[in-house]
């Protein structure tokens, strides 16, 4: 995996988020959203009609900076409300897992850890080093973004469950009124 680099450069990173663990998850077992809130990510395209769990397939365009690549994607692990991994497989290989620990119904943290390896030709572990920082700040706030944006869910969840039920079965629908024109 690691093309001759000799080695892997490893980023973690924590977000607390003010919401139970069953939203978070809602919002995390989405793939095809992580597009709304990872930077990163420009598209993500599935290989076949599976969109989650161990197996799922996708590519997804990435761009940092000037920097573009395809990275296919291979969810490896799929535990329901807690963890989900990524192999991944482009100008970077790796794994990515995202972890979701805690609920006492207000509150939860969700850890980003992922294990890097650069191709020789791209500089390998010299380059995993000047990246890790840049890394680490574009996936902090990539985490940011997605604690906003479960927040966002939780209000209109909220929102939608205090609206009153739809009067429109009270109403009575008429057809609109024809003029009737003088004289007739």
């Amino acid at each position: 995996m690691s093309k001759g680099s000799g080695g892997f450069t490893r980023v973690r990173i924590a977000h607390t988020i003010h919401a139970p663990r069953s939203a978070v998850w809602a919002e995390l077992r989405q793939l095809d959203r992580h597009v709304l809130w990872m930077k990163d990510a420009v598209s993500i395209t599935f290989h076949d009609e599976q969109r989650e769990g161990v197996g799922t397939t996708f590519t997804c365009k990435t761009k940092i900076g000037p920097f573009r690549t395809n990275d296919v994607m291979t969810i490896t692990s799929w535990i329901e409300e807690r963890e989900m991994t990524v192999h991944h497989k482009g100008l970077i290989t790796g794994a990515g897992r995202f972890v979701v620990r805690g609920d006492h119904g207000r509150h939860c943290v969700i850890r980003w850890e992922e294990r890097l390896s650069f191709p020789w030709y791209f500089g390998g572990t010299i380059t995993g080093t000047f990246a890790k920082p840049i890394f680490k700040a574009l996936w902090r706030r990539n985490l940011d973004r997605f604690g906003e944006l479960v927040l966002r869910n939780l209000e209109v969840d909220a929102a939608a469950a205090e609206a009153p039920p739809s009067e429109m079965n009270n109403t009575t629908a008429t057809a609109p009124s024809e003029e009737i024109p003088p004289g007739v």
